[in-house]
C-alpha cells in the first residue's frame, strides 16, 4: 500500500469509530511510524510501505480507534513551544493549561531578584518547565502526590536541559512545602466523581488521581486556597485552572479568605476557566 492509500484507509477507520480529526490522527501516526514530518508525507504519496511498517501502523491505528490518546501513542506532546514526553503516568496536557501558562507569563511582574515560583500538582512538569524556560532567573519548585508523575516530570526536565532549574518533590498539596513564593500556580483535578460518565474515552486513559477531586469536583482547589496564604509573599499571585461552573463559588471563597484583586479569565471557548488572585 502507498502512503496515500494508507492515509485514506486509516482516516476512514477513524471516522467509523468517531475519532475527532480523523485525517490529522492518521497523518500523525503514519509520520511517527515512518520517521517523517506530516508535511513530508505529502511529498511521498506514492511511496510503498513495507510489511513491518504496515504492521506497526495497524497496531497504533487499532489502539487509537479504541480511544487511546494520540499523545500516548506518539509518546510526546507539544506544549508552549516545547516537546514533552507523554504517557499514562500523568495527564495529557490540555490547551487550557497552555493558556494558563501564557496568561501567567503576560501577568507576571518579576522582581529584580529572588523570584520564587511553585507549581502544585505538576504532573508531567509542563507548567513548571515551560516557566523555567521563560524565566531564567527564577527559583522554581514543583510538587505532586504521584511518584510516577514526578518520575515523568524529571525525565522531561532532563530532556529539556532544565534539571538544575526545577526542584521536584512529593507533597499532598502544600503539606511538605517550605517557604513562601511570589507565584503559586496549579492545575489540580477538578472533575466531580459523579461526572465520570461525561468524559471521553481519551480522557479516561489519564490517571484517576489527576482527574477526580471528590463529590463536588472543587475540593482540592478549595484546600489549596485554604493552605496557600502562609506560602505567598506579600502581594503574591495565586493562579488556578478551574472546572466548568466553579469560578463563582471559588471567587466567593477567595474573598472570604482575604484574597484580593480577584480576577476571573475565560478560556478559548469563552468559559470562565482561570482565577488570578493576590494575597497580602
Amino acid at each position: 500500500m502507498t502512503v496515500l492509500e494508507v492515509l485514506q484507509s486509516s482516516t476512514d477507520y477513524f471516522k467509523k469509530r468517531k475519532i475527532d480529526n480523523p485525517r490529522l490522527n492518521a497523518e500523525h501516526l503514519l509520520a511517527h511510524v515512518l520517521g517523517r514530518t506530516r508535511m513530508e508525507l505529502y511529498l511521498e504519496f506514492e511511496q510503498n510501505l513495507v510489511e513491518a511498517e504496515l504492521a506497526t501502523l495497524r497496531e497504533l491505528v487499532r489502539r487509537r480507534g479504541q480511544g487511546e490518546p494520540l499523545q500516548h501513542l506518539l509518546g510526546t506532546v507539544e506544549f508552549c513551544g516545547h516537546t514533552f514526553l507523554c504517557d499514562k503516568r500523568a495527564m495529557v496536557p490540555r490547551p487550557e493549561t497552555e493558556q494558563l501558562v501564557e496568561l501567567v507569563i503576560a501577568d507576571c511582574r518579576l522582581p529584580i531578584s529572588d523570584f520564587r515560583l511553585l507549581d502544585v500538582g505538576t504532573g508531567s512538569g509542563v507548567i513548571a518547565l515551560s516557566l523555567a524556560a521563560k524565566f531564567a532567573d527564577a527559583e522554581i519548585h514543583a510538587v505532586d502526590l504521584s511518584d510516577e508523575a514526578l518520575e515523568l516530570a524529571r525525565e522531561n526536565a532532563a530532556r529539556l536541559g532544565l534539571s538544575d532549574r526545577v526542584q521536584f518533590a512529593k507533597s499532598n498539596l502544600l503539606a511538605e512545602v517550605d517557604g513562601s513564593f511570589d507565584l503559586i500556580i496549579a492545575n489540580l483535578p477538578y472533575i466531580a466523581a459523579q461526572d465520570r460518565h461525561l468524559l471521553s474515552r481519551e480522557v479516561l486513559h489519564d490517571p484517576e488521581v489527576a482527574l477526580f477531586a471528590g463529590a463536588q469536583g472543587d475540593e482540592l482547589i478549595r484546600a489549596l486556597i485554604e493552605q496557600a496564604p502562609p506560602h505567598l509573599r506579600p502581594g503574591g499571585l495565586l493562579a488556578l485552572e478551574l472546572g466548568f461552573g466553579q469560578a463563582e463559588a471559588l471567587s466567593e471563597l477567595l474573598a472570604q479568605k482575604n484574597y484580593h484583586d480577584i480576577e476571573s479569565k475565560t478560556d478559548y471557548s469563552n468559559i470562565p476557566r482561570f482565577l488570578f488572585v493576590r494575597y497580602g
